[in-house]
């Protein structure tokens, strides 16, 4: 197998997905096979390097196929597709960083051990986001305990946005080391891990979002919970700036494949009755919508593919995408009628899924401030 066939894989488990749609859109919760079969079909050796068994050769040439596997995964479950999207953003971090720090053993070790892991079929996920933080995951409060890197370390704040918690075997976060200025990437090793705080890990709020209701992004409270740093400690805002606009873009490929499956469910009911004059402007601004989503989205991975920093395009394009998202559903929920408001209907659930792309990754403030400070002067 190779990465490029990456997307025609998935396909069958998003079809599969797909005809289950209605109970799948009303869940609050993950199931772990749908996550065994995916791992059966290589997803989780997408974020693996060549070298150790895994599908993953360069960024640039990685980005493509696996954000065309999770549009295509997101036309049959948005929320497993979300969870999963964590799983390459995560490991990007080691992946992107590898050559840079290779000649440190510790860290060579540490990348094996880590590579392995997704190699035996392991999720990675991500528990970052902090109360107050504003979505910066750079502003965290959490602090970490311990040392020397990347020994043992004790985490201690809150957390929120656990996406995925109960199905990752590991969650990367953010923590200030004491007596350092910057914060820096751990991880926490969740396989068995108990959330009833005896093992510094207490589950504060099981997830009940209005969108991607199923991804079960819990919400926890560390208190000397045990975590690993990574081995490349002082480097978090460089191993930002080398992953580039890659994790912007499986966030956005998500959204795009939930467009997707909601054109063609919209497409299919309207050709089943003639439409009024208003419904026929309607469907032709979605059409429009439609097209500026794809260029923006095609823009988006050439920018990563450039192999230059694309961040600031790559949230210009999303940012953009996340805008028409919701223009598109909003005209899509009224050429279709109030039906859309049951909950036996689709269109509702995927409104307020796109519009988790605008509300949680970033959020609107933090992505517009961030756009605003990379104008030039």
């Amino acid at each position: 197998m190779s990465l490029d066939s990456l997307p025609h894989s998935v396909a069958p488990i998003a079809e599969r997905f797909s005809t289950e749609r209605q109970e799948r859109q009303q869940r609050r919760h993950l199931e772990k096979a749908d996550f065994d079969d995916l791992a059966r079909v290589g997803f989780t050796r997408a974020a693996v390097p060549i070298a150790q068994g895994g599908l993953w050769e360069t960024l640039p040439a990685a980005a493509r196929p696996i954000c065309q596997g999770l549009r295509t995964l997101a036309t049959g479950d948005s929320s497993v597709a979300l969870v999963c999207a964590m799983h390459p953003a995560v490991l990007s971090y080691w992946l992107v960083a590898a050559d840079v720090a290779s000649p440190d053993p510790i860290w060579k070790a540490q990348c094996e051990t880590v590579f392995q892991s997704a190699q035996d079929g392991h999720w990675w996920g991500t528990l970052t986001s902090e109360p107050g933080s504003g979505g910066d995951v750079l502003q965290t409060r959490t602090r970490a305990q311990g040392g020397p890197p990347p020994t043992a370390y004790r985490l201690s704040g809150s957390k929120h946005f656990g996406s995925g918690s109960g199905m990752m075997s590991y969650m990367v976060t953010t923590a200030l080391p004491d007596g350092e200025t910057e914060p820096d990437w751990f991880f926490l090793d969740m396989r068995d891990a108990l959330w009833d705080g005896t093992e510094g890990l207490q589950l504060l709020a099981e997830w009940d979002g209005q969108g991607m209701t199923a991804t079960q992004s819990h919400a926890f409270e560390m208190d000397a919970c045990p975590a690993v740093r990574i081995a490349w400690p002082g480097n978090l805002p460089h191993i930002i700036s080398r992953t580039g606009g890659f994790i912007g873009c499986l966030f956005t490929s998500v959204v795009v494949g939930i467009l997707d499956a909601a054109l063609r469910a919209a497409d299919a009911q309207l050709r089943r009755a003639a439409m009024t004059p208003y419904q026929t402007v309607e469907w032709t601004r979605i059409q429009s919508e439609a097209w500026l989503v794809e260029q923006a989205f095609e823009g988006i991975l050439r920018a990563v593919e450039s192999q230059t920093d694309s961040r600031s395009e790559v949230l210009l394009g999303k940012t953009a995408i996340a805008e028409l998202a919701e223009s598109m559903m909003t005209r899509v929920c009224r050429v279709c009628g109030g039906s859309t408001f049951s909950r036996r209907s689709p269109f509702g659930f995927w409104f307020e899924d796109v519009r988790a792309l605008g509300f949680l990754r970033p959020p609107w403030s933090l992505a517009f401030e961030t756009l605003a400070r990379s104008w030039p002067d």
